[in-house]
């Protein structure tokens, strides 16, 4: 197949129309031509367009029927129908068909130079999107965590050499960047896959609770203890324990977690007796350790016990690169889980979420693209939709003040300000796409193109 740089394949049964719009075009794109559709099927084997005009009649087969054929595979061009009927119902018939925009005759020349710039837009972003998940599925993943960047491939390498040893694992790195995900994973490839992996978070039980909930306790060994329990050592014996936020806990309860890792045995409260255990310790925390060993908050010996090998994982904002791996892949997952395709990521989207800072990391992504997911509404997420997501009260819709049509005392102005509000907001949800927009907010194309002249919009 002849590789050729945006070009835009015209197919049209009139050599004159063909003429006039290879003329509007070929200063800014290469040009192919079909008259028939059968000699369009040959033009798309032998190269490849990313954006077909498609005139609805022709002699023999109608363009509808080459539109059927191809407009929902991934690998077609962007296709714009363009027929000398004016009808609503061969534009919605269209759309359902995968085309991406229609005109009917007479269209405007300007309006088509649009149209199909944004066609080339849409192509581009959808090429870029194909090529991400073709990496998703390919490269850059350590069970369920993914990362294509430098850092993130060192991690995965080490940690896969790790995996293999039973050596005690401490993984650093700030809160949400997934440390869990990647104990976890650490687990699951180590001879003891097969058996458990116990956590405890240290942060979240109070000290007076840490004690009994890593060691167990007997009956009666306090009050409330009706009846034996094994501890978080016990349960994990033969696999892994999972110490998470290790940086919280008291230099007490530190003292007790070296001696019983160091002898492999532990003492039930209340008991004064022994119990073996073997296991393999990994720990967690967000806090810095060598810090911590200055202060005297956190004991050089248990650091040293604890750290066989050192994992750090980088914050998010050091690794943007991965950020659309993540998002793409959270958006497959919330496909599932809601059971209905979501909206086409813009590339402008893509490059908003990159440029945050992202203090919540991974954690906080997920939670942004999910709520990106519910509240999208049109063919499309773009930019704005990302800042509206990123906002405390993303997806409120309770008008304020604020609003340009509120700041008026004449009803008038104030309508005129809301119509190019909201027809400004949805145009963006449908990536400027009229006839998408016109569908959507249940009106013609043709009274939503003279709503537009009327409020002096432009299609930019």
């Amino acid at each position: 197949m002849v590789q050729m740089p945006r070009t835009l394949l015209i197919v049209d049964d009139e050599a004159a129309a063909r003429f006039a719009l290879r003329r509007a075009f070929a200063a800014q794109y290469e040009i192919v031509e079909a008259g028939t559709v059968e000699e369009a099927r040959r033009q798309l084997r032998e190269y490849s367009p990313g954006v077909m005009l498609l005139d609805y009649t022709m002699p023999g087969e109608d363009g509808m029927v080459l539109l059927e054929e191809i407009g929902n595979n991934p690998e077609a061009p962007a296709i714009i129908m363009i027929t000398a009927f004016g009808s609503e119902r061969i534009a919605v018939e269209a759309m359902k068909r995968g085309a991406f925009d229609y005109l009917p005759k007479p269209y405007d020349l300007e309006e088509l130079r649009l149209v199909v710039s944004r066609a080339f837009e849409h192509r581009a972003m959808h090429q870029e999107l194909l090529d991400l998940r073709e990496r998703l599925s390919g490269e850059g993943q350590f069970g369920s965590m993914i990362g294509d960047s430098p850092a993130m491939r060192e991690v995965f390498r080490a940690a896969e050499r790790v995996a293999r040893t039973d050596l005690p694992v401490l993984i650093l790195g700030e809160s949400g960047t997934g440390k869990d995900l990647l104990a976890q994973e650490v687990h699951s490839r180590s001879t003891r896959g097969r058996a458990r992996m116990v956590a405890l978070n240290c942060a979240a039980l109070p000290e007076s609770l840490v004690e009994s909930e890593l060691f167990g306790y007997e009956k009666g060994a306090f009050t409330g203890a009706a009846g034996a329990r094994a501890g978080k050592f016990e349960q994990a014996h033969g696999g892994t324990l999972f110490l998470d936020e290790i940086g919280d806990m008291t230099p007490a309860t530190q003292a007790k977690i070296l001696r019983a890792a160091e002898s492999g045995t532990i003492e039930r409260l209340g008991s004064a007796h022994s119990t073996r255990v073997d296991v393999r310790i990994i720990a967690a925390t967000n806090q810095d350790l060598q810090q911590a060993i200055k202060d005297g908050k956190f004991r050089q010996d248990l650091y040293y016990r604890l750290a066989g090998m050192v994992l750090y994982l980088p914050p998010l904002r050091n690794r943007r690169e991965d950020i659309p791996l993540l998002v793409e892949r959270f958006w497959e997952d919330l496909t599932r889980k809601y059971k209905r395709p979501g909206a086409a990521f813009t590339i402008d989207a893509h490059r908003r979420l990159a440029r945050e800072e992202w203090p919540g990391n991974v954690r906080q992504l997920r939670s942004v693209v999910e709520r990106l997911f519910v509240f999208s509404t049109g063919a499309q997420v773009s930019s704005p939709d990302v800042d509206m997501a990123l906002e405390p009260m993303a997806g409120a819709t309770t008008p304020t003040s604020a609003e340009p049509y509120f700041s008026t005392q004449d009803l008038r102005e104030a309508r005129r300000l809301f119509e190019m509000e909201f027809l400004t907001r949805k145009l963006r949800e449908h990536g400027g796409n009229v006839t998408r927009t016109a569908a959507a907010i249940g009106i013609e194309r043709q009274s939503l193109q003279e709503k537009i002249r009327q409020l002096g919009m432009t299609r930019e």
